[in-house]
């Protein structure tokens, strides 16, 4: 019987174009649950397939900051999120999930009220 040779899995290596990125992306947060350390390591599995050094110099941070924001260990801020999400080439964007019902909400008035000098 021969012996099975397992390597670990690194999904950093999949991701090769950005509609990939994008895809994983999209998948892990509708997965996260409301997880945002979850959300982060999903982020630095598309800064390390992107290449680490350049995402930081990007998004305007240090290298090293920038492993421990997206380690999945803590939740980093969310300017942090936004900064690299941007350097990455991506966007967030917000839908109403599907089977939610749709209810009126009431716009501000695009009308102002002036007040008169006394």
């Amino acid at each position: 019987m021969s012996k099975t040779t397992t390597t670990r899995y690194d999904v950093a290596e999949h991701l090769r174009t950005p509609e990939e990125m994008a895809a994983y992306l999209e998948a892990c947060l509708e997965e996260a649950n409301g997880d945002a350390a979850f959300i982060a390591k999903a982020l630095g599995d598309i800064a390390r397939a992107k290449g680490m050094a350049q995402v930081a110099k990007d998004a305007g941070l240090s290298r090293e900051s920038l492993y421990k924001a997206l380690s999945g260990e803590r939740s980093p801020d969310f300017d942090t999120i936004l900064k690299v999400i941007g350097a990455l080439g991506l966007r967030l964007h917000a839908e109403v999930p599907r089977g939610r019902l749709r209810t009126s909400t009431s716009r501000p008035s695009s009308r102002t009220t002036k007040r008169r000098a006394a």
